[in-house]
This record gives C-alpha cells, structure tokens and sequence, in this order.
C-alpha cells in the first residue's frame, strides 16, 4: 500500500514540473521586454504601467504574444551590474532602462541589444546621447526633462512672495546635476535665489538641511534616485522649520506629507516609451527611432489640502491640470 502511495505522489511530482517546465518554455519562447529600474517608486511604477498599457494597445499582449519582466536594485547601486548581466543573459529583444544609474550601466556595457531609457532627465548630461534629438545605435529614450519655469509659476500661485527655494542633490548622480542647472536658471529668470545642498549619503540628509533653515521659502525634490525616496525623512526636517515642499511625485501629496508636486505624468512618458518599445518589435531600426521630451501643457498638479491649511495657504482657482487632495 506503502508503495502504491509513494507512486501516486511522485506521479504527481512529475505531472507537475512537467506542466510548470511546459509553462515556462512557452513563455520564454516568446518575445521579451526586459525592463531594469533602480528600485520600487510611484513615479517607476508608474512608467511600468505605461508601458505595459501602451504594448497592450499596440497588439502586443503580456503571455500571449509577448513576456515583459521587470527588475530592481532596490536603491543599491552596487548591484546594478548583476541586474543587467542577468538580463543580457535573458537575451531580451528590449532592454529597458529607467532612471539614469541604471542606463548609463547599460550603455557602456550592451552592445548588441536595442536599449530604449526613460525617466531621464537630461540624456547628454548623463552621457547617453551625444544629441538631444538623435539616437545612437542601440540605444535612445524618452526624457523625464521638467518645465521649470512652469513649477516655479504654480509655487508662485501657492506660495506668496517666494525669494528663495532650496533644493537637496546628490553629488554623484548626473540626474541630479542636470536637475540643479535647471533650476538655478529658471529661478533667475523669476530674479528668485536658488540654496543648492549637496548630498553623499541619506544618512546625511537631516543634518545638511539645516542650511535651510530661515534661508528659503519652500523646497523643491526632484526624481532623484538617492533622494526622492528619503521624502519622509525631508518632509520631517522641513516641518520642524515650517518650510513646504514641492516635489515632482504625487504621492507624497496624496498622503498629506508635502504641500504639492507639479510636473510630469510618468503615466503618458511610460505610454510614449511604450510606443517606442512596439516600434522595435515590429523591426524598425533603434537608430531612426528619435529620443523624446515630454510636453509641458501635459503637466499634472496636486495640492494637499491638509498641508496648506497647515502653513495658510490659499487654494489657487486659475491653474489647469491641478487636484486638491483632502
């Protein structure tokens, strides 16, 4: 009996690695978008999202017709070099590559995989292109590139009399340098000073903010690798010297943490990398795909309602694309 038993349960062993062996090679005989990030944030995911919804609406369907995978670090840059080695290995027919880190790693060491980059703010600062608006051989994108003249005009509805706006940065990533000559320039456009505090570590955020301490009226956070994760660190700092801040995500809008974010919808910059993406898939050459910049009229707004009563702020009526968050 004994041994009828033990038949039965390897016979069922066997029937079901046989089935998830079957699975895995029809999913791997399909075409692969292999999309490789820094780590899990809402902006990220939601590029992923885009370009999932976009291949889908190009006839390229996840399971059926095509695999997507995606891969993180986690914020650990160190081990950026295994992520692409084991995508290079999956012989993707796309690499994806979102945030600047991760492409730049990628660029010097693919060479024989179309390689498309998103959420990139500027792609020559980082050493990605050589032109704004030519791709290279195997690799082009679509920018995450921000109007800041814009951002500074909605801080300016929100925020009375801005003089000065400060700004943490991180010393070793190209994103981030790109991001402070921006503002440096747009904020002297509004004759506003800009308070630029360098970055080595996040454990350094709290003390190095305190350089802006009765010196700027509101502080802006990018899409920064190294600091766009540490917002609850900064939004506690900023609190306890009541200075407001305006980031590029929503998210820490919506959970009532910072005043506002004004800027990209990675949503539609995913769909456009998307449509990228499919372009290759049907066989058209990367090098005549041209790098993308997304438009400024396409800027979302979100305000927290709980923040601006905090620092008494009136609500603006006359600013498109805005949600007040409760």
């Amino acid at each position: 009996m004994l041994r009828y038993y033990n038949i039965a349960i390897i016979s069922i062993i066997g029937l079901f690695f046989f089935f998830l062996i079957n699975k895995y090679q029809t999913s791997s005989s399909l075409p692969l978008v292999q999309v490789a990030y820094l780590g899990p944030h809402a902006t990220l995911e939601d590029t992923v999202k885009g370009i999932r919804v976009s291949l889908n609406q190009n006839g390229f369907v996840e399971n059926k017709n095509i695999t997507i995978q995606t891969a993180n670090v986690n914020f650990d840059s160190a081990l950026i070099p295994q992520m692409i080695s084991k995508a290079v290995i999956s012989n993707p027919k796309v690499l994806v590559t979102l945030t600047t880190p991760v492409a730049q790693y990628a660029k010097s060491k693919v060479r024989d995989i179309p390689i498309i980059f998103s959420d990139i703010t500027d792609p020559i600062e980082a050493g990605l292109l050589k032109s704004p608006t030519k791709p290279l051989d195997n690799i082009t994108g679509m920018s995450d590139k921000q109007d800041f003249d814009s951002i500074l005009t909605f801080a300016n509805k929100i925020i009375p009399n801005i003089k000065s706006v400060g700004v943490l940065y991180s010393t070793s990533e190209a994103n981030d340098l790109a991001l402070v000559k921006m503002l440096k320039e747009a904020t002297a456009k509004q004759q506003m000073e800009l308070v630029a505090i360098a970055i080595d570590q996040q454990r350094d955020i709290p003390m190095r903010m305190q350089a802006f301490n009765n010196k700027v009226d509101f502080i802006y956070v990018g899409s920064s690798g190294p600091i766009s994760p540490a917002i609850p660190i900064i939004s506690t700092e900023a609190s306890k010297m009541h200075i407001p801040i305006i980031s590029f995500s929503q998210e820490a809008v919506k959970e009532g943490i910072i005043l506002a974010s004004y800027g990209v919808n990675y949503m539609k910059l995913g769909i456009a990398t998307g449509n990228m993406i499919a372009r290759v898939l049907r066989g058209e050459k990367l090098s005549n795909i041209v790098p993308q910049y997304p438009s400024p009229n396409e800027s979302i707004g979100f305000i927290s309602k709980k923040q601006a009563q905090k620092f008494g702020f009136q609500f603006p009526s006359n600013i498109h694309n805005v949600t007040v968050v409760e």
